[in-house]
């Protein structure tokens, strides 16, 4: 198990020592030298925690809690207390270890600003958490393929959040979508905000609000990203995928799940998610 528990502190009404893995999603300056920090745990979900002496150069802590880090961390946690106490640290990935990177760390906080703008104190998805640290895993590396990466995490986020794009069918008439390789047609399609999906040109009259035009090469890498498992098979993804078609997915994607979100009730504006890397 990745939580422990130390009995001698399990009185009642006194914190819990514990253990967790974490993705700082913010931080936040405290008075002086402390940070207020935004995590999703793998155990927790999200939560706020308080690094004391933070931002204090001496504390061996202050440069590891930073936004994109995935880390193991030990807090005293209570759950009546809205802001738990971080007492120890460990990094395990960091964004600067390949080295800066302005593109790269444009896709990173999107990922990161799109969890934490849509889910909710203490709610937890073993799910998602497991989708954001791999996903931070890969991107952390050097050489990746991160608007291919960016585009499978999206396609795995909205699968989360329940409205998978239909890939293979034409959303209107059922029919199939002409892949590459296969018999039919291969001009441009088309994708479909609501409902969600690609579309046949020709089932529909075109609707600037509801529908985008998407390259063939762009719905071909959308249906194999559909099929890719995991985040490091995504992040190795060609040359030619990495341009112009992941590009194309990205920004797609990105609309169709704000449109999403954005009728979900409770969830804040996503519009910080707009618009993707430009070239």
């Amino acid at each position: 198990m990745n939580v422990y528990r130390d009995i001698s502190k399990n009185k009642k009404g006194a914190p819990l020592i514990l253990k967790t893995r974490a993705v700082v999603l913010r931080e936040v300056k405290y008075r002086d030298q402390s940070k207020i920090l935004t995590l999703y745990t793998r155990e927790f979900g999200k939560m706020a925690c308080i690094l004391k002496g933070g931002r204090n150069p001496k504390n061996r802590l202050s440069g590891i809690f930073s936004a994109g880090n995935v880390l193991d961390i030990v807090l005293y946690r209570k759950p009546e207390r809205e802001v738990q106490l971080i007492s120890d640290g460990s990094l395990v990935s960091c964004p600067m270890v390949p080295g800066p990177d302005i593109e790269r760390f444009g896709v990173l906080y999107r990922i990161i600003d799109l969890v934490r703008l849509t889910t909710e104190r203490d709610s937890r998805s073993l799910r998602l958490f497991s989708l954001l640290e791999s996903t931070l895993l890969e991107l952390n590396r050097e050489r990746v393929a991160y608007r291919t990466l960016y585009a499978w995490f999206l396609l795995r986020f909205i699968s989360l959040q329940g409205f998978a794009p239909e890939l293979c069918r034409c959303v209107f008439s059922g029919r199939e979508i002409p892949g590459d390789g296969g018999e039919g047609p291969r001009g441009e399609l088309l994708f479909v905000m609501n409902p969600g999906g690609l579309a046949l040109p020709g089932t529909i009259h075109a609707d600037g609000r509801n529908v985008r035009p998407i390259t063939p090469e762009a719905a071909d890498l959308l249906s194999a990203l559909s099929r890719t498992a995991t985040a490091a098979s995504a992040a190795d993804g060609s040359g030619t995928a990495e341009g112009g078609a992941a590009l194309i997915c990205g920004t797609i994607l990105q609309e169709y799940c704000r449109h999403h979100l954005e009728h979900t009730g409770g969830q804040k504006n996503l519009a910080v998610i707009s618009q993707l890397l430009a070239e």
